[in-house]
C-alpha cells in the first residue's frame, strides 16, 4: 500500500476516535436547557469527524488519483524518494512545536511565541534578523492583543516566575 493510502487510514482511524468521542460522550453532561438546542456544542465536531471519514475514504480508495498515470507527478510524494526531501527541516520544525508547547506556561505566551516564530523561520532559512525579530515580536504581540483584549482568553504573557 502506498505512503499516501497508509496516511489515510491513519487519518480515518483518528476520525473514527474523534467522531466516537464527539457523539457518544460529549452530550451526556449537557444542561436540560441546552438538550433542546438544535446546535450543540458537539455539533462542529461530528460535523469535523464525518467529513474527515468521507475525505479519507476518497485518498484511501484511490478516487482522486487518476487512473492513466503510472509515475508518480511531481507535485505527489514518493515514496520511493523519500530521502530527497528536507526532512530534516520537518522533524526540527515538529521538534520546536513540541518544545513550544511545553514551554509555553512557564515561558509565557509573548516570549515563547516570539522565539518558536524565529526559531522556526530560521530552521526554513530565513537569515535576515534584522526583519525577523521586528516581525515575530509584532506578530506576536497582535495575537496576544486580540486573544487576550478582544476575546477576553487569559493567556500568561510573561513567565511564571514575574506573577504578573
Amino acid at each position: 500500500m502506498a505512503l499516501d493510502r497508509w496516511i489515510a487510514l491513519i487519518f480515518i482511524t483518528f476520525c473514527c476516535a474523534y467522531g466516537y468521542l464527539a457523539f457518544f460522550t460529549m452530550d451526556q453532561l449537557l444542561p436540560p436547557f441546552m438538550q433542546r438546542n438544535p446546535v450543540w456544542p458537539s455539533t462542529f465536531p461530528k460535523v469535523l469527524s464525518i467529513l474527515g471519514v468521507i475525505v479519507g475514504l476518497i485518498v484511501l480508495l484511490g478516487l482522486e488519483k487518476q487512473t492513466d498515470a503510472s509515475e508518480p507527478s511531481a507535485t505527489e510524494i514518493n515514496y520511493r524518494r523519500l530521502h530527497e526531501y528536507k526532512l530534516g527541516q520537518a522533524l526540527m520544525l515538529l521538534g520546536l512545536m513540541v518544545a513550544y508547547a511545553l514551554a509555553l506556561r512557564p515561558v509565557g505566551f509573548l516570549l515563547g511565541t516570539t522565539l518558536f516564530l524565529i526559531a522556526g523561520s530560521a530552521v526554513l532559512g530565513e537569515r535576515k534578523w534584522h526583519i525577523m525579530i521586528p516581525v515575530a515580536m509584532i506578530a506576536t504581540g497582535c495575537v496576544w492583543y486580540l486573544v487576550q483584549q478582544v476575546l477576553g482568553i487569559f493567556l500568561r504573557p510573561f513567565p511564571f516566575f514575574m506573577g504578573i
